[in-house]
């Protein structure tokens, strides 16, 4: 078990490194690249009596067919009335942007349909899941394996890790010539747009003229010069990965996580006030001002354990910035410095906006 200790020292003089700079591919996606989603209907068998009632034909009936295609043909559907054993559950997967090959796997997550209480123990038998819309008729992937119970407070939702293979592929729209790079809802605004577009063209051709337009507040439209037409996986990297300084944005404090991307983005100068918080094997402590060594009480630097302070100054608030580059000193993953965020921003410790992207 990870024993991570993490003391927020608030007016010592140790400063650690900032985050990394944010990146136009946090801020953006390409157009034609979103996220796809795959849908279905499964069920679950190996219930310890937590199921559906085998008395309800929308579970009698599925459950009937799949154990017709087994060789093991019911009856009638009344013999299935006593199972409670198995339960009818949807069937769901999200398609990162960069779309999904052959034998990709992708986390499944299975929901109740009807009365079932539980789906702990259980095991999905082979699910086939389709796209969004009824012209998606073939399937796409298929899903099985057993499900974990992620919130025990809700076991009528599990997820199946890497359950979920694909069949077909998803393939995201070709580049062209030009393409236009979509903003993310929270950092819209034209003051944006035209920061981001200047950092397109600052990294893509410093020297010659603008690639990136900015079309709206939401859009800008970037054109591929003729000596990178041939290798365009490269200047599109390049152009992902450009540095953009998110205080220019306009935006005010904003905290934005960026779950595709898995990214934690600070548009200001945001600040953090004094508090105590512990969050699984993490505690989080800030002391104003910093305690003075004594023989004592002498300050001893401990290996899971990093300083964040205000350059001395007694009046000022942490900076996330300094929280930030701490976790990242730890190794903290980002669902977890999220999850850490939110609690700081609901004690009202956090001075931001906190966005989950």
């Amino acid at each position: 078990m990870r024993a991570w200790i993490l003391g927020l020292v608030v007016a010592m003089t140790f400063a650690v490194s900032t985050a990394r700079a944010t990146t136009v591919g946090d801020l953006t996606r390409l157009k034609g690249h979103g996220q796809f989603k795959l849908q279905g209907f499964g069920l679950v068998v190996g219930l310890n009596a937590t199921g559906d009632s085998g008395k309800e034909l929308v579970v009698a009936r599925p459950l009937a067919a799949a154990l017709t295609r087994s060789g093991n043909a019911p009856q009638n559907l009344q013999e299935l009335s006593q199972s409670k054993s198995v339960a009818l559950v949807t069937v769901s997967v999200t398609i990162p942007d960069a779309g999904a090959r052959f034998d990709d796997r992708f986390d499944a997550i299975v929901s109740v349909v009807n009365s079932a209480k539980s789906l702990k123990g259980g095991m999905l038998y082979l699910a086939p899941l389709r796209g969004p819309t009824a012209s998606h008729v073939e399937p796409f992937a298929i899903a099985e394996g057993p499900i974990e119970i992620e919130d025990t407070g809700t076991p009528t939702v599990g997820r199946i890790r890497g359950g979920a293979q694909m069949i077909k592929e998803v393939i995201p729209a070709a580049i062209e010539d030009s393409f236009e790079m979509i903003i993310d809802p929270a950092f819209v605004g034209y003051l944006a747009a035209t920061e981001i577009a200047s950092a397109i063209n600052a990294a893509a051709q410093p020297q010659g003229p603008g690639v990136a337009k900015v079309v709206d507040d939401r859009t800008i439209r970037v054109q591929i010069p003729d000596y990178e037409r041939e290798n365009k996986a490269a200047f599109i990297a390049a152009v992902e990965s450009a540095d953009v300084n998110p205080s220019l944005l306009g935006l005010g404090a904003r905290v934005i996580y960026n779950a595709r991307r898995g990214a934690i983005i600070v548009t200001a100068d945001v600040e953090i006030s004094p508090v105590a918080i512990t969050q699984k094997d993490l505690s989080i402590t800030t002391v104003t001002p910093s305690p003075t060594p004594s023989a004592q009480r002498p300050l001893i630097e401990q290996g899971k354990w990093v300083g964040v302070g205000t350059r001395g100054r007694e009046s000022e608030n942490a900076k996330l910035s300094e929280l930030l580059a701490a976790f990242k000193q730890l190794k903290i993953p980002a669902p977890e410095q999220i999850n850490i965020l939110e609690m700081l921003h609901k004690a009202g410790k956090l001075h931001a906006e906190l966005i989950v992207d």
